[in-house]
């Protein structure tokens, strides 16, 4: 029997049941049509994004060399050099002996205070002296008082303010003002400048190289901070000390692999608490992720030889700069990742943060089993959230 048209009404049973076949046929190629120019459209349109999401990383990029590049360019406009020779020393041990009074002048100085400015910054000065080895006189400076009491017993034990203890003896004698100095190196780095200029390395750091852009830990990066306190190339504050004073409690990160927000949350730390310090001192150890792909647990069971050199897990990784192919954690294989992303691989980069800068849109398998294009085309808001696959998995734990 021949079949009525589509749209016609079937005067039979036969004749309802081979209509209603004809419009299921229909239908289902129609639906494959649709099926096949959606996915069409949709594998364009990742495409496209995909496109967008590279120029993206690149400009990123572009801007953080750029800002990097101007700060340490005006860095001598805004150094302040100073020189303490055999005579100054020599002033200054007989002003020590004066007690508060004559100490408050050896602070001045040094220029280490950051206070308020004026007559009445000496008289602060004055008054923390007078308190001597007191844990709690931490002073506006980048020294942590009862941080170098701890380390030093000695200086406990002497009674003298600890700032006063370390400009007159020691900063010569090696010792560190602040858990986030990396002293060594910065000692390694600029020591011919300090020995000329008799200058500790704090006020090295100060007067010198703060203003010129010197690293002062592994984990802060000048061009990534740069970008997000821009207002620092009209203030001309060393980027470091505003990311203590302000930039941590306003949650800006100090490192692509550091994001302070994550991290706050996940230690349930308040505004007032210090997100860096916090997770060198305590949460490395307990287990707690600076950045969503970097796990230092696993990383210290992966790799036993580097909880044993003394080092933490991040800056460790950090420091490696993906030479020795170390992951960050279960979701990047870092061998893996560097054999598919090539010649495209960004030079002196671990792997994740050239993935982060990058990798993360032109790798398509970046960790095995992880099809980052399908994953970008389900979740396609990912642009829009500035995170990367990777990323997104990892904050949900789920691959879905």
């Amino acid at each position: 029997m021949t079949a009525r048209a589509l749209n016609s009404w079937p005067q039979s049973i036969i004749d309802k049941i081979e209509t209603l076949s004809a419009r299921q046929d229909a239908l289902r190629a129609e639906t494959q049509l649709a099926q096949t120019r959606e996915a069409l459209t949709r594998s364009r349109l990742g495409e496209a994004l995909i496109v967008a999401l590279v120029a993206r990383a690149k400009a990123e990029a572009e801007a953080r060399s750029v800002a990097g590049r101007a700060y340490r360019a005006t860095g001598l406009a805004r150094a302040t050099p100073d020189r303490r020779n055999r005579l100054r020393r020599l002033v200054e041990r007989l002003q020590d002996r004066r007690g508060p009074k004559g100490q408050a002048t050896i602070l001045a100085a040094s220029g280490l205070w950051a206070g308020a400015g004026g007559a009445s910054d000496l008289a602060d000065m004055e008054a923390y002296a007078a308190r001597g080895a007191d844990p709690a006189a931490q002073p506006p400076a980048f020294f942590d008082q009862a941080w170098y009491l701890d380390r030093y017993p000695d200086v406990a034990a002497s009674g003298q303010s600890p700032l006063v203890h370390y400009l007159l003896r020691g900063g010569l004698e090696g010792r560190v003002p602040h858990p986030l100095f990396d002293h060594g190196p910065y000692l390694g780095q600029h020591a011919p400048e300090m020995g000329a200029l008799g200058l500790t390395a704090l006020e090295h750091f100060i007067r010198l190289g703060g203003p010129r852009g010197a690293a002062i830990h592994p984990l802060f990066q000048l061009d990534h901070y740069l970008i997000q306190a821009p207002e620092l190339f009209e203030t001309g504050e060393i980027p470091f000390l505003h990311y203590l004073r302000e930039g941590a409690a306003r949650g800006l990160n100090p490192h692509p692999l550091f994001l302070t927000d994550y991290y706050r949350a996940q230690a349930g730390l308040g505004p007032g608490d210090e997100p860096l310090l916090h997770y060198l001192t305590q949460g490395s150890a307990a287990g707690l992720r600076p950045h969503p792909l970097f796990d230092p647990a696993w990383y210290r069971d992966a790799y036993p030889d580097v909880p044993a050199a003394g080092l933490d897990p991040l800056v460790h990784f950090v420091l490696d700069r993906g030479e020795g192919g170390f992951s960050p954690g279960p979701w990047l294989d870092a061998r893996t990742y560097f054999a598919r992303r090539g010649s495209d691989r960004l030079p002196g980069l671990d792997a994740l943060s050239d993935y982060l800068q990058g990798g993360a849109w032109t790798v398509g398998e970046p960790s095995p089993g992880f099809q980052a294009a399908a994953y970008l085309a389900a979740h396609p808001e990912l642009a829009a959230e500035g995170l990367t696959p990777l990323e997104r998995w990892a904050r949900l734990g789920v691959a879905s």
